[in-house]
């Protein structure tokens, strides 16, 4: 399976957002188009557009961002990193936690946090131990600042912060896991692939509909998104004994399916809208 990045043409792609226009490469896409089997629909966008539905897209956003950074620290926790490392993965996420499930804390406290302050240190006899730490570990810094980022959007537009379900899209996705390793982390690291690379598409999709602000923040995100998605499927191939591909376009069948049929509960990674009758 070739995970490399093809090699596209320098065209700039527009983004009219209130008369102004934000460009972008087409290079951060065009890969993310070919690894996704569908679009998302046109029902969705128009519903995530509407500027009454912006209060739950954001708040699952914010938490999109710290259940992303949370799945690559409890990879690296299971798979790589040794005791000391592990509860200083924990004792980090620990303030954003405490914010998204026990409402402990505020911006303000969250201020700085992103970073991790002590060494995080492979286990000893880890094959590829060293690999997924310094990738997940980059992931999860990002992730962090981008939760931060998203909370001060929110802040700015007078958006409190309510907890909310979570969607059946990931859920569903880790339905299909294998149960038994390698296959297990394997599988983890392709679906991780399909939801950094669905999440980049969705940012370019919503981008023009939103008010310059967000919509210059969303297309900022593009580039870091795109890489997530490449870095788990490289992951993925590197721990494997054998070619992904089928089962990436496993994954990617049934990540579809979830895209494109009919889902009662709106969110970021949602199916499509359902209209109810009034």
């Amino acid at each position: 399976m070739d995970l490399s990045v093809e090699r596209y043409g320098v065209a700039m792609n527009e983004a009219g957002i209130n008369g102004a226009a934000i460009k972008f490469d087409t290079r951060l896409l065009s890969p993310i188009y070919q690894f996704l089997q569908c679009e998302t629909p046109e029902q969705w966008v128009e519903k995530a557009r509407q500027p009454e539905n912006l209060p739950v897209l954001l708040r699952d956003h914010l938490l999109c961002e710290l259940k992303a950074a949370q799945s690559a620290m409890f990879l690296i926790r299971k798979y790589a990193v040794d005791p000391e490392s592990a509860d200083t993965l924990l004792a980090w996420f620990q303030p954003y936690e405490d914010f998204a499930y026990k409402k402990i804390g505020d911006i303000h406290s969250l201020k700085g946090k992103s970073q991790v302050t002590k060494q995080i240190t492979a286990r000893a006899k880890s094959a590829y131990g060293q690999d997924l730490i310094d990738k997940m570990v980059l992931l999860i810094k990002e992730e962090l600042h981008h939760f931060y980022q998203v909370l001060e959007i929110m802040d700015a537009k007078g958006i409190s912060y309510d907890s909310i379900s979570a969607s059946r899209y990931a859920k569903s996705l880790f339905q299909h896991i294998t149960n038994h390793e390698p296959y297990t982390l394997v599988d983890k690291l392709i679906i991780g692939a399909y939801i950094e690379a669905r999440s980049c598409e969705r940012f370019a999709k919503l981008a023009p509909h939103l008010d310059e602000d967000l919509g210059k923040f969303y297309i900022s995100l593009l580039r870091s998104e795109a890489r997530h998605y490449q870095d788990y499927l490289a992951l993925a191939q590197l721990i494997s004994k054998e070619d992904i591909t089928a089962r990436v376009s496993y994954f990617g069948k049934i990540e579809a399916e979830l895209i494109q049929s009919p889902d009662h509960d709106f969110k970021f990674h949602s199916g499509i809208p359902i209209i109810e009758n009034r």
